[in-house]
């Protein structure tokens, strides 16, 4: 991996335990499924983030062929998984902490 995982991603983890569930971001739902620090480096591997959407860092998926990823300065990004290319990022928060007020601990009503 040539971008480390942000010490705030870890701290969390640490802290929280790995996180599974619905988000809210810029008013949608959508889900998200943290990765250990293993499965991180594993993922990101055998996805060749590295090739494929260079200056990105895998750290989540959406369970639905998208995935969440650090750039190098830790804001936070959608990418899908086919088609993955720099030009396809969204991004969705300026870190991880922006991303982890998201979090909900409960589906909504109408799911």
């Amino acid at each position: 991996m040539t971008i480390p995982l942000p010490s705030s991603y870890r701290d969390f983890i640490d802290t929280n335990g790995l996180f599974e569930g619905f988000i809210s971001l810029a008013g949608e739902e959508q889900y998200v499924i943290l990765w250990d620090e293993d499965e991180v480096a594993t993922s990101n591997t055998e996805m060749e983030v590295g090739v494929y959407a260079p200056g990105f860092l895998a750290f989540a998926g959406n369970g639905g062929g998208e995935i969440y990823a650090f750039d190098e300065a830790g804001a936070v990004f959608m990418l899908p998984m086919i088609g993955m290319e720099p030009g396809a990022a969204f991004k969705v928060a300026d870190d991880f902490l922006e991303l982890a007020q998201g979090f909900q601990r409960t589906a909504s009503p109408d799911r």
